[in-house]
């Protein structure tokens, strides 16, 4: 459901509902060895990546590692928010550069675009104000990350372990993997990612996958495209007999060098933990029960979506971590705890194999 067109009514309706508060006991639920299965995946990504600097001879993150575009924009948060939206950063009108990245999921960056994969949207906004997590100490950044699929597939810890630990002993060898895919009762959420819509980037939803604080509550977001250019890019799917591999950073430097782009940033919050998860990110807040929320809109101007020097800096220097941000943001459940452990020792074996600093970016004049 899409309410950013929608009347006083159902705004009203919406302020008055039983929101989750973040701090409610069996929010978070840490599951029985999680640390150690945290570990462990942590240690088979570094493989991963590893594999992927054998092809290369260059280390790169062992998700997201193909980089389909970086552009540059601002964050503009609505000032006439209904109290219940007026959470964190969000509590104010403002307006907050931006850097984004769009990629595809897997941790090859050689993968042709034609091959129907999950895509990626990384997001640092600039001049935010406020207490930060420990890990974002010292850094005035709010990094928020998007896949463009609504649930996640590695849905806590014990499930990315399996799952990770299968693609590594049969990613070559899909008829394999499916066997061992489709003796496990996720089988169909694990085999989805194959078979997604492979559409214009610009035209794709984003969505957080996991729960955050927001505020006082607790919420998903995702990012909608909403300029009418933007919406029919949607029936642009890739052609796989007809369109070179590297065909989605091409239609989006075609996009960026003619047309401004504009996302809706909106926020789904929590309201029953047993219909909406914290602690399993494999299931869909039903968006018909749990309505979207618009909080801000994302603008990008005309400009180079595939600026050399830009991807070059981003992918040796930079790391977009949810963890780095504010409290109020906090990463909730399993998937986020594992982030919190996997994504610095993902970036720590890139920048040791790659003899590179990482660089964290306290303003949009640092990124070239």
């Amino acid at each position: 459901m899409d309410i950013s067109n929608r009347g006083v009514d159902d705004e009203a309706k919406l302020a008055d509902r039983n929101y989750i508060r973040w701090d409610t006991e069996g929010v978070e639920k840490i599951a029985e060895n999680e640390d150690e299965d945290i570990q462990a995946v942590a240690d088979m990504i570094n493989v991963i990546q590893k594999a992927q600097f054998n092809n290369h001879r260059h280390c790169f993150s062992g998700t997201h590692a193909r980089t389909q575009g970086i552009i540059k924009g601002k964050l503009v948060v609505h000032h006439d928010l209904p109290k219940h939206l007026k959470q964190s950063m969000f509590d104010h009108g403002a307006e907050c550069p931006v850097v984004c990245r769009y990629s595809s999921e897997p941790g090859d960056p050689g993968l042709d675009d034609r091959i129907p994969q999950p895509r990626g949207f990384a997001m640092k906004v600039f001049n935010v104000e406020g207490e930060f997590l420990p890990g974002g100490a010292g850094i005035p950044t709010q990094d928020i990350e998007f896949n463009s699929t609504p649930a996640l597939d590695l849905a806590d810890a014990k499930t990315t372990r399996e799952i990770i630990d299968l693609r590594i002993k049969y990613g070559n060898n899909q008829p394999e993997l499916y066997k061992h895919l489709e003796a496990r009762p996720d089988t169909e959420s694990q085999k989805f990612r194959d078979t997604v819509r492979n559409t214009h980037l610009e035209s794709t939803r984003q969505y957080s996958q996991t729960a955050f604080r927001f505020g006082d509550y607790v919420a998903k977001y995702c990012l909608v495209p909403n300029s009418v250019t933007q919406k029919k890019l949607y029936e642009n799917t890739v052609k796989p007999d007809a369109d070179p591999s590297d065909i989605l950073s091409r239609w989006l430097q075609s996009f960026h060098h003619d047309h401004d782009a504009e996302y809706l940033l909106q926020f789904q919050l929590l309201e029953n933990l047993t219909d909406q998860p914290v602690e399993y990110a494999g299931k869909v807040w039903d968006p018909e029960k749990y309505p979207w929320q618009t909080v801000s809109t994302l603008v990008v101007p005309k400009q180079d979506s595939f600026d050399w020097e830009m991807k070059n800096f981003w992918e040796d220097h930079i790391r977009v971590d949810p963890w780095h941000g504010l409290k109020t943001l906090q990463p909730l459940g399993g998937p986020n705890r594992l982030r919190r452990v996997v994504y610095p020792a993902s970036s720590a074996l890139r920048r040791k194999m790659n003899a590179r600093e990482e660089v964290n970016v306290k303003s949009l004049a640092e990124v070239p």
